[in-house]
């Protein structure tokens, strides 16, 4: 209950943030007696779809630990947490990429991820149920899944995803609330019903598209960490490192840490396209095809 709370206080602070900052600049108001004022709308969505992309990012460390539990090991108080360290900071610097934050959250389900603002102030955690059950080459290979994750720059490259087809949601989804109000309905005496209803309903189904399309990044993000990881440690730590991540169907992460874990959810038919992580069998698949 607390984490969703901290989740739910998370989001209304970027809300509000993002209303101050559309009053300020003056198109808080796209709409006017003479329809609508696009230079306005465009300003409103792109502070809306960057803005709330940008926003979770740079607090994409602080409300991770929040939502995972994770205690970020700053004096390493046993050999295993020791050897976690010392592991991150090796891979990291072979990455080239500054010292991430390196934590261990609670949860009998092994998954780890990565997230932060950049390459060079990152965080690394990895969840106990991890830790006990996997060996100490499979741990290496998912550290270095997730150090590659960072030293791509994923967390704001998917960012930038984000925020550009949240842009297009946002503009769109207006304009085609106005043409169904003004053309469709003939609506002329300001903005009817007709012109909400049909903006929410637009802004339904082009969300939809856009996390068809951020979905399918992420999985070429997976793909590429994963080369990643066989680089940095080795190709068959990694490919054993999923074929226990396979074995043990690890639960998703929050949805707002999904991308960057090491496995999430898999599913087949439609619902393929909404999920952030390829197959375990297609990425050990792509693994495979590159051994020398």
């Amino acid at each position: 209950m607390k984490r969703i709370f901290l989740f739910l206080l998370t989001n209304f602070a970027i809300v509000a943030v993002l209303s101050i900052s559309l009053r300020l600049l003056g198109v808080d108001s796209y709409l006017s007696a003479n329809g609508l004022n696009l230079g306005s709308l465009l300003v409103f969505a792109l502070v809306m779809g960057f803005g709330g992309s940008f926003i979770s990012l740079a607090i994409s460390k602080w409300s991770a630990k929040r939502m995972t539990g994770a205690r970020v090991i700053e004096t390493p108080t046993s050999e295993a947490e020791r050897w976690l360290v010392d592991t991150v900071r090796r891979q990291a610097t072979a990455a080239g990429i500054e010292m991430p934050e390196v934590a261990v959250y609670d949860s009998p389900e092994p998954n780890a991820f990565a997230t932060g603002m950049s390459r060079n102030a990152a965080l690394v955690a990895v969840s106990t149920g991890l830790m006990h059950s996997m060996s100490r080459d499979e741990v290496e290979a998912v550290l270095a899944h997730e150090v590659s994750h960072v030293a791509n720059g994923d967390m704001v490259t998917l960012a930038l995803v984000q925020g550009v087809v949240n842009t297009f949601v946002f503009f769109f989804a207006r304009i085609i609330g106005y043409f169904v109000d003004r053309v469709i309905l003939k609506n002329e005496e300001g903005h009817g019903a007709g012109y909400w209803v049909a903006s929410i309903v637009a802004e339904l189904v082009l969300g939809v598209l856009a996390t068809i399309i951020v979905q399918w990044v992420s999985r070429q993000r997976e793909f590429r960490a994963d080369a990643g990881s066989a680089a940095l440690a080795g190709r068959d730590k990694m490919i054993g490192a999923l074929r226990r991540l396979g074995a043990a169907q690890p639960e998703a992460l929050p949805a707002q840490m999904a991308a960057f874990g090491i496995a999430g959810k898999t599913t087949g038919g439609l619902a393929a396209l909404f999920m952030s992580h390829p197959p375990i069998e297609a990425r050990i698949a792509a693994l495979q095809a590159t051994r020398s």
